[in-house]
């Protein structure tokens, strides 16, 4: 058996994969396995792997090519005739397809069967610009934002295809969403727009009412024939205004056969209305059957009119959803200022953010948003960073600070050096992510799209069986029941509820993430959290601060307070970490109280042993060990017994020595953070295991692992010990969450089902992972598994009220209850309660904004 891997070129969704999948695997003695993530397929066969007759039956499938990985690629020269140009490069200008090109003239459009165009023939084409698809070797034409201002299908019917336009979905339906940027300053529209249209229907549809119903409680002044043409009158502005949309959803879905919500809505509301124009305009021709108590034709205009207002109000409903879950990233978005303020030559000039390059250097002034991120080169101030961090307290910051797009700064100017822009600011880096999460698609939606797909078709027949059934066992009236209770069915069985069920869920579940500094690249990650049941962690960065602390001072025939003094003027003019610790516990953070420190003189740095100067005419030496015992200093029992309890408890120690005698010793510790404690606990609870793996020494693991009750540990890791240990797991059947905030880490967090990185930590560590918590502390672990856990909850109950309306609506709507309890349910009350079965699972996903996520 001959088994090769090649290269997918062209291949963009499931539906390409399955043209593919069809194409290969009808060849004889071919196999062929499809993998759309990596676009690539494996194929085995028993004879040789004939390339170019795979690649001919995928030429009459669609524009695929395979390729061997193997095979160099080809630098051969191509004559300027033979490139590619906009004049050769063919769109649907219907576009059907999204941004899908072709490069054969006279190729007609798949979806609409009209003759693809050149792409230069496209208006705006100034707008656009060409691109090579490095994936898939295709070229694409795209906005020069990308694709920020174009819209997505919530149902993912079609991969991440976008549209320009929001016309709805061409296989559900259902209205698209737009895809937000950084600088997109336009709104969508489609909220508004819909709110429109309901009340354009609420205007008409309420006379409509008044005129089929009035007739019970008061009497008209005209005949029930003019009453007739009245509600016509008033149903013509919902049906071919503001409600014509459904009817084209519902056209589409019928002519491509992607049965969906709509093609039940148009179905029943078309049918309706008809029957009511025939039956006014031809009312002899309408059986007796039909007829009511006053031998009046039935006429069903309002109906119509109720069902498409009160699917317009749930349409309207969804969009102010999507809004709300979409507030995330607005409110992110707005945190970016539109102008910096650029340093040349000493002068200040004020520059649009997109000017703004690497390197440059910007002036920040109190109050203003930080452009770009960078690092401090003059000044010192506080920042607000609590859209990083989450804390309220404004944090200090010096010369060599890193700062973050988006904070705010306090009442000081500073300079500062531009290091990321664009995309690569971690504000940006926060919106694309919560943009894609919001995007991504979880697995337990892909359950309700298929049974969506087979319940349209299923809900049609048995409206048809219901027509039968009553036609012909219905007795007295029995046509006018069939054809009611017909209706009924195919409104009652909308699909609606069922297909929000998921995304819903996910959307608000991710945008409350976002609020509480988890990002969620992927959907899936979140829904996989709930699974976990181990959990390994790093501890640097990650169950502790990241940076040494100076924890502990001991002195001997001196005051602690003066030790520290003398400690603190020697580092003053020291780069060493522990410096700034030592800084930290005097409370002196900037220049102005430095100068209150003790005049050091004849300053020394000793490579790998400390620093040395002189004090008020006194030897201070602050350092390690060796350099008291290759000096013979003097050192008493009860200082070393002091230091040795100190190490014991994992502390790094320092020696302070006056004159040649030690007099202090200083215990710095990377200090575990202050809720770690409670969130290792709190996983505890939950039945999760934590396995704490590090790269440090022993005894620092052991006290930090007995400190935090963490009985499983690892000391002295390198990467692949990490994710050689994840793979273990995984194969004993568990899954395995990692978190992590290094490059150390970045392989271990690929390989776990979620992997789960420190906001603080490095950019690798954060493309690795499937959600970053944006503080950088172990609690943001269990608030993910909390959310998680709410989120699938809330699924859950979703898809039960989808089930369960439609399980109990379909009999009653069909009239299975009638022979017994008399019981039917006309099309408008049908008509109310889809609506507001659609209108729980929206009400019911919004109550996860109320979540709290504590531990």
């Amino acid at each position: 058996m001959n088994t090769k891997k090649y290269n997918v070129l062209g291949m963009s969704c499931e539906g390409c994969q399955k043209k593919i999948s069809t194409a290969l695997n009808n060849i004889e003695g071919i196999k062929a396995e499809i993998n759309l993530a990596e676009s690539s397929v494996e194929i085995s066969s028993d004879s040789k792997i004939d390339l170019e007759k795979l690649n001919s039956e995928l030429k009459n499938a669609g524009n695929y090519v395979l390729e061997d990985p193997e095979k160099p690629k080809s630098t051969t020269f191509i004559p300027p005739q033979d490139r590619v140009s906009p004049s050769s490069v063919y769109y649907c200008p219907m576009e059907c397809e999204g941004d899908k090109v072709y490069f054969t003239q006279g190729k007609r459009c798949p979806v609409c069967n009209m003759y693809c165009v050149p792409i230069e023939e496209k208006k705006l084409v100034d707008s656009y610009q060409l691109s090579v698809d490095s994936k898939h070797k295709t070229i694409n034409y795209q906005l020069s934002t990308n694709n920020q201002g174009r819209y997505y299908c919530p149902m993912f019917c079609e991969g991440d295809k976008t549209y320009p336009e929001n016309v709805g979905c061409p296989v559900c339906g259902m209205d698209l969403v737009k895809i937000t940027g950084t600088d997109d300053d336009s709104e969508d529209d489609t909220y508004k727009n819909l709110r429109k249209k309901l009340w354009i229907s609420v205007v008409f549809t309420v006379p409509i009412l008044i005129l089929s119903m009035g007739g019970m409680f008061f009497e008209f002044p005209f005949s029930s024939k003019i009453s007739g043409f009245l509600q016509l009158l008033f149903t013509l502005p919902v049906v071919f205004f503001t409600g014509w949309f459904l009817f084209k959803r519902a056209w589409i879905s019928f002519k491509t056969w992607n049965l969906n919500m709509f093609s039940l809505i148009g179905l029943g509301a078309s049918a309706a209305f008809v029957y009511s124009i025939f039956a006014l305009f031809f009312p002899s021709l309408i059986p007796h059957e039909f007829m009511q108590n006053h031998h009046e034709v039935p006429l069903y205009f309002e109906a119509v009119a109720i069902i498409l207002t009160l699917v317009i109000f749930g349409q309207m409903l969804e969009a102010k959803a999507h809004q709300r879950t979409g507030s995330a990233i607005k409110e992110l978005m707005n945190l970016s200022p539109k102008e910096a303020h650029l340093i040349i030559n000493n002068s200040e000039k004020n520059i649009p953010i997109a000017e703004v390059k690497i390197g440059d250097i910007l002036r920040v002034k109190p109050g203003e948003k930080i452009p770009v991120d960078g690092e401090i080169t003059e000044g010192n101030t506080t920042i607000d960073e609590s859209m990083i961090t989450g804390e309220p307290i404004p944090a200090e910051k010096k010369l060599g600070d890193k700062v973050t797009s988006g904070t705010i700064n306090g009442n000081q100017v500073f300079l500062m050096k531009t290091e990321k822009i664009g995309s690569d600011t971690l504000l940006s880096q926060i919106i694309e992510m919560v943009n894609s999460a919001s995007r991504s698609k979880a697995p337990i939606q892909k359950l309700t799209d298929k049974v969506s797909k087979i319940f349209v078709p299923v809900v049609i027949a048995i409206s048809v069986l219901t027509f039968v059934l009553w036609y012909f066992l219905g007795g007295e009236n029995r046509a006018i029941f069939a054809l009611v209770n017909a209706l009924a069915v195919l409104i009652v069985a909308c699909p609606c509820a069922l297909g929000l069920a998921t995304p819903m869920s996910v959307m608000v579940g991710i945008g409350k993430g976002a609020k509480n500094g988890i990002l969620i690249k992927n959907a899936e990650a979140l829904e996989e959290m709930q699974k976990v049941n181990v959990i390994i962690t790093d501890k640097t960065g990650t169950l502790t601060e990241g940076k040494p602390s100076l924890t502990q001072i001991f002195a001997e025939n001196i005051a602690e307070n003066e030790a520290l003094q003398f400690a603190a003027a020697l580092n003053k003019n020291s780069e060493h970490p522990l410096s700034q610790a030592v800084l930290n516990k005097a409370k002196f953070f900037d220049s102005a109280q430095n100068d209150n420190l003790k005049e050091v003189k004849n300053f020394e740095n000793i490579s790998g042993r400390g620093i040395l100067g002189e004090i008020e005419g006194k030897k201070i030496f602050l350092g390690n060990i060796h350099y008291l015992k290759e000096n013979n200093f003097e050192i008493s029992e009860n200082i070393l017994q002091k230091a040795q309890i100190l190490e014991n408890e994992a502390n790094t120690i320092s020696y302070l020595t006056i004159n040649g005698k030690a007099v202090a010793v200083f215990g710095f510790k990377d200090q575990i953070k202050e809720n770690a404690k409670s969130a290792i606990d709190f996983l505890h609870q939950k039945g999760i295991e934590v396995i704490m793996m590090t790269g440090d020494n022993e005894a620092t693991a052991k006290h930090v692992a007995e400190s935090l009750g963490i009985k499983n540990y690892f000391a002295n890791c390198l990467p692949q010990d990490k994710i050689n240990e994840v793979k273990k797991l995984q194969k004993q059947g568990k899954i395995v969450a990692m978190t992590g905030d290094g490059i150390n880490d970045a392989p271990a967090l690929a390989q776990a089902n979620v992997g789960i990185a420190m906001g603080t930590g490095t950019d690798i560590a954060m493309n690795s992972a499937e959600i970053t918590l944006l503080k950088g502390d172990i609690s943001g672990v269990a608030k993910s598994k909390i959310l998680s856990e709410k989120m699938m909850k809330n699924v859950k109950e979703n898809l039960f009220f989808a089930f369960a309306y439609n399980t109990l609506g379909i009999p009653i709507a069909a009239g299975l209850l009638y022979p017994i309890f008399g019981v039917l349910l006309s099309p408008m009350f049908a008509a109310a309660a889809m609506s507001f079965s659609s209108v729980s699972v929206i009400a019911n996903s919004l109550r996860l904004n109320s979540i709290k996520l504590k531990i």
